[in-house]
Formats: structure tokens, C-alpha cells, sequence
């Protein structure tokens, strides 16, 4: 058969048995390699074009609710998006009874083969692809509105329209890494986190259309990027391979809990110690160019397990969410591996937590593409020390109000509590998500909510200041400190009496940080708060630095400059201790990471700026890591006199 029209008007083509290279051998990105020959052994239909909205409404006509959303697909003819792996996989069964033919998803291999049609180029027409076929393949923060009419581009040689830029096509694979050698009908691997995607998108910038090109999402994720085409004939029957080997973070985990110590009554500090150990010239799956935006947890094994964002460049698609472990009976962190990611989606924001109970939680952002403005909000769970994890999508919406932030927290009331900034932008807020079940259920209060006006004495419906750290108060109000929205020129104080309803607004004593600076705010388990945060925005402008007057429960005072701690035994009213976070006269220079660059310690000099988290174990000790350093003290060393200059 050369070609058949179904029931509903779907053409399809027939793709004849045959053998093509799959992958990249040079250029492309790291999980197109190694390049490796693929054997199609049988000849299959393939639809000419992507399923739309028209004929996978007669599937499920509720879905006519997302045309037009975003500006997109609102004909009967257009792409349809907005579709689940599962909905995709659904409608394939259906299709499958109605024809009495079985239908499907392709496999990754097959939708390579058959949109290089032949070719080894980039794209099946050479090294690049005309700009006439282009639908805005630029780097936009939102999607730009363009047609998605299927069948409008030339089709490639065996007959396929579209293969280049309309909407990413899901597949049946799940994602995994190739392997180096010879492959007949390959079906991916046996199971995973991400379903591929392939092809590329409109509003994508064009490397991504490329053929060999790889993308992947949650199989529960839609958004306006995604649709797919069908296969009609039976799936192949090839084994799948197996899982991957395990990252380095998750191998040889010892279970079981740990047996903390008792607290130190005696002052201790130790660090600043690196914890992000990538090689120099990383072009993935990690990237030594720019490491930032960490979280830390301690595990009940008594591990410390780090996370941060690697990158080319914060807003790329390429990001990825690298992780490190601190073995209880180690002194040096594990080099990183990779920890969470899909395929060319920016995953910007991480927070891990811990209830105490042994369950550890990861809360990251999902973008639909690149940047970080249109998030989903994910939800992992592990039980075994964090080998392995539950992956949730707490809020499949791409859209503001889910750039994670750590420091979640559950409060008296059994309440868990996740803040994410509100914006993309360096001002505008952090949102809270607020779960009453124990994360079975998420709530936004802020959703829907008009912007706020931050002004002292004003009140709205989210925090002032992105990267807000938050606690709760003995009245069982809540408190946040954020970064940005100045009032009279000082950081922005928040106060909730509704469990996050509302919000009023306030100067703190402290001033405003900036770019490359996140504070932390945490109640010590011994009852004190304690707030850390940075002298001053800009550090790198040294002829203007002010920094802050240091002091300790003594009454000594000293001008401090950069990454300081401060305690409050009065529930926020007053902070009586602040001293700089530094082990004292060092000289030694760090290179902080991130945007920090290098920088010098002494007793009154700390680290100028770092994206902050923190964590405290049972045994009294504060766990601090910045962008790329790791520090450790306990409350002992905070109420201890200032060290001599």
C-alpha cells in the first residue's frame, strides 16, 4: 500500500524497511552520541501530517477548550497541543478499534528514519532550513502567535510534511541514553522519567528542529508545544534496554538511619568548602560554565544531598538540575552527576526538604522551552534516601508562579508550604503553594490575584520580594523576607495571618541584595530565627561599598562587609546578633561560582554574594552552601564573641 486516507482524513504514507545512521557524530548536542547504525526491518504507514485539532476532537471533544489558548491552533486544520503522552496513546487505541488497524505512537528510531527521509543533514533539506519555513524560531519569553496549519511546508522526499518546526511529535520511547553500537528496530529503554518528543516546535530556536535533535517531557505534561503524528502498523517487538546505570548520587547509598550526636555545646565552624565538582570544558549532560541556585537537604542515613541548576546560559534549554552527595562517614562531596531533566527544557528552580519522617521531597520548575517565565511546578518524592524518586506535576500550568525557591516548610498546623517567585523579573514578588494533605493537593492563593502594590502598611496577595525565605511565627502567623520591592529603600518584610491569603508589607533593618543574591530565613531548631543574607547589592562595586555594623550578645561592634548571619530570640522583632559568616582571618581567596567570582576572607570580610540554602541536622549543626561553597556551624558559634580583626 503507497498510501491510505482513514475514516477521519488522515493520509498516510508508506515508509519502506531500510537503514540510516541515527544520531550525531559531531555538532548537536551530548545525548545525540554515539552516532550508531539502526535497521528499520519492516515498512510501515506514517500520517503525512500532525494530528489536529479537527480529527482529535472526534476523539475527545472537550479538548476544543484549548483552541486559541496562547494565541495558538484555534482552526480545525492547525496542529493540535495541549495533549498529554497518555491522551496521545489514548487516542491511538481509539483510533486502532475504529479502523480495525492497529495505530500507534512511532518509536524514536522510526520518526528519525522517517524525517531524514534518506538524507544526513541537519534537516532533510541540508545544512539548515529555510527561513520560509520558519515559525518564529526565536527566543521569546512567551509564545508568539503563528499558524499552525498542517501541510503548508514542503514535504521531504518520502511524502512528510511538517517534520521541521510545527509542533513537537511525541514518541512511544522513553528517554534514555544511546548506546554504542548496532540496533534493529529499537524501542528505547524499558523505563524512565521522560517520553522523547522530536522535531521541534514553532517558537524554538532552530537548532532544535535539527533531525537528530532529542526532546522529552513527563508523559503527563501538555503545553503548546507538543502534538504528534500516528503510525499505523503493529509496534515493533524488539526488547527494550535497560534502565541506566546509576548516577553517582544515587549509587551505593547506605539505608538505614543514621544516630546523630548530641548538639555541641562548644562553638564550631568549619569551611568554606567546595561542593560543586564538574571538569572543566563540560558541554553536558553537565556544564562547568555556570553552576548556581542550589538547595541542600540531610538525608536520614545522615548523607547531605545537594542540587542546583548547570548551564550554558540561565535562561537555555540546555540547563539541567545537577546533584551531589556529603557521605555521613565522608569529608568531601561526590563528584556531581546529573539529577533531574527534561530534554531541552530550562528547569529552573530546585528545593529539597525533608518531613522528618523519612521522606524527602523535590519540588523543580518544567519549562515548556527556554527560559524560565511559563513553569510547571514538579513534585518528587523518594523513601530510600533519595536513590529513587515518584515524579509528580503538581501544577501542569506553564505559567508564572512556580520558579521554585527552597526553604519549604511544614508548619504547626501539618500545612506544607512551598514558595516560588510570583515573576521572571528581578521584582514582583514570590508566590506560596500550600498543601493541606500532606502534597496530595496544591493550592496558590495568589493565583488569578492582581499584582500587589509593596508599599509599607500596603497589603496583597503574595510576598513582597522574589526569593523569599519564609517561616512561621509562635502566633502561627507567617513571615518572609524577600529580595527586591524595596520599602523606604530596605529589604521587604512580609506578614500572613490567613496562612497565606494575604499579605502586609514592611521595611526589615536590613538592606535590599540584588542580582546573584538569595537569603535564607529558617527557625533553629533550639527556637531561635535566623536570617542570612549580604551587606550589600552591588559588591563588585568596592569604592562604594556601606556594609553593615556587626555584633554579637556582648555588645562588641564591628563594620562587617558581605554574607552575614543574624538571630532573633523574639519571634523577628529584634535581631540582636549579627556577624559575618567567615571562620575569621583566612586572606585565603574562594571562587564562589555562580556570579560571585573570587573573593577573600578575613574577620570582618565574607563571601559578597551567593545564591544561599540551608539545612540543619539533628545534631545542632547549620548546613550552608551558597553558589558553590559549603559552610558548617552551629548556634553556639553564632552567640560566640566576634572574632578579633
Amino acid at each position: 500500500m503507497e498510501a491510505y486516507t482513514n475514516s477521519i482524513g488522515m493520509r498516510f504514507v508508506r515508509i519502506e524497511a531500510g537503514e540510516f545512521i541515527m544520531g550525531s557524530s559531531q555538532g548537536g548536542d551530548f545525548d545525540e552520541r554515539p552516532a550508531h547504525p539502526v535497521t528499520i526491518s519492516r515498512p510501515f504507514l506514517m500520517a503525512a501530517t500532525a494530528v489536529t485539532n479537527a480529527q482529535y476532537e472526534r476523539f475527545d471533544l472537550g479538548h476544543r477548550r484549548y483552541r486559541g489558548e496562547r494565541g495558538l491552533s484555534a482552526g480545525d486544520d492547525e496542529a493540535v497541543v495541549f495533549v498529554r503522552w497518555y491522551d496521545a496513546s489514548r487516542f491511538c487505541a481509539w483510533l486502532s478499534r475504529k479502523e480495525g488497524r492497529p495505530c500507534r505512537l512511532p518509536s524514536e528510531a522510526e520518526w528519525e528514519y522517517a524525517c531524514r527521509a534518506g538524507t544526513t543533514g541537519d534537516y532533510w533539506t541540508g545544512a539548515s532550513l529555510p527561513e520560509s519555513e520558519y515559525r518564529h524560531q526565536e527566543f521569546a519569553w512567551d509564545p508568539s502567535p503563528v499558524s499552525l496549519k498542517v501541510g503548508q511546508t514542503p514535504p521531504n522526499p518520502w511524502g512528510l510534511h511538517d517534520m521541521h518546526g510545527l509542533v513537537e511529535e511525541w514518541c512511544a520511547d522513553w528517554y534514555g541514553p544511546y548506546e554504542p553500537f548496532p540496533r534493529s528496530d529499537p524501542v528505547g529503554r524499558v523505563v524512565g522519567e521522560m517520553k522523547v518528543a522530536r522535531g521541534g516546535s514553532h517558537n524554538a530556536l532552530p537548532g532544535y528542529l535539527r533531525s537528530a535533535n532529542r526532546l522529552g517531557a513527563p508523559p503527563r505534561d501538555k503545553h503548546w508545544l507538543i502534538g504528534f503524528r500516528v503510525v499505523m502498523g503493529e509496534a515493533p517487538k524488539t526488547r527494550p534496554l535497560p534502565r541506566p546505570d546509576l548516577p553517582l548520587w544515587a549509587s551505593g547509598v547506605r539505608q538505614g538511619k543514621h544516630t546523630w550526636p548530641a548538639p555541641l555545646e562548644t562553638p564550631a565552624f568549619e569551611g568554606p568548602q567546595r561542593y560543586i565538582h564538574i571538569p572543566p570544558g563540560s558541554e553536558g549532560p553537565l556544564y562547568s560554565q555556570h553552576n548556581h541556585c542550589p538547595s541542600l537537604i540531610a538525608c536520614p542515613n545522615g548523607d547531605l544531598l545537594a542540587v542546583w541548576f548547570s548551564t550554558r546560559t540561565e535562561r537555555g534549554r540546555e540547563m539541567t538540575i545537577a546533584a551531589s552527595r556529603l557521605r555521613q562517614d565522608s569529608k568531601e562531596w561526590d563528584p556531581a552527576s546529573e539529577f533531574f531533566k527534561a530534554p531541552d527544557r530550562n528547569m529552573t528552580g530546585s528545593a529539597l526538604w525533608h518531613d522528618g519522617e523519612g521522606i524527602l521531597y523535590h519540588f523543580n520548575g518544567l519549562e515548556a522551552g527556554h527560559g524560565w517565565a511559563n513553569l510547571a511546578l514538579v513534585m518528587r518524592t523518594s523513601r530510600d534516601n533519595g536513590v529513587t524518586w515518584r515524579t509528580r506535576l503538581i501544577d501542569p500550568n506553564h505559567r508564572p508562579h512556580n520558579q521554585v525557591i527552597p526553604g519549604a516548610l511544614r508548619t504547626r498546623e501539618g500545612f506544607l508550604i512551598q514558595p516560588c517567585d510570583a515573576v521572571y523579573g528581578g521584582n514582583g514578588g514570590t508566590a506560596v503553594h500550600i498543601s493541606r494533605d500532606g502534597g496530595k493537593t496544591w493550592r496558590d492563593p495568589g493565583q488569578g490575584k492582581p499584582a500587589p502594590d509593596f508599599g509599607d502598611g500596603k497589603s496583597g496577595a503574595w510576598i513582597a520580594g522574589i526569593h523569599a525565605g519564609v517561616v512561621q511565627l509562635n502566633d502561627g502567623s507567617l513571615m518572609a523576607f524577600g529580595r527586591g520591592d524595596t520599602i523606604g529603600g530596605r529589604m521587604p518584610r512580609s506578614l500572613s495571618r490567613d496562612m497565606g491569603r494575604t499579605w502586609t508589607y514592611s521595611p526589615t533593618p536590613y538592606p535590599p541584595i540584588g542580582g546573584g543574591q538569595r537569603l535564607v530565613l529558617m527557625r533553629l531548631q533550639e527556637g531561635p530565627i535566623l536570617f542570612i543574607s549580604f551587606t550589600d547589592m552591588r559588591p563588585e562595586d568596592t569604592d562604594s561599598l556601606h556594609g553593615l555594623i556587626g555584633r554579637d550578645l556582648t555588645g562588641q561592634e564591628r563594620r562587617i562587609y558581605g554574607m552575614y548571619a543574624a538571630l532573633s530570640f523574639d519571634e523577628g522583632a529584634t535581631w540582636p546578633i549579627l556577624r559575618p559568616v567567615s571562620p575569621g582571618r583566612t586572606g585565603k581567596a574562594y571562587d564562589g561560582g555562580g556570579w560571585t567570582g573570587s573573593f577573600a576572607l578575613d574577620a570582618s570580610h565574607a563571601e559578597p554574594k551567593g545564591y544561599l540554602a540551608a539545612t540543619q541536622t539533628p545534631d545542632g549543626m547549620i548546613h550552608l552552601v551558597s553558589s558553590a561553597l559549603y559552610y558548617r556551624f552551629n548556634l553556639a558559634w553564632l552567640k560566640d564573641p566576634l572574632p578579633e580583626e
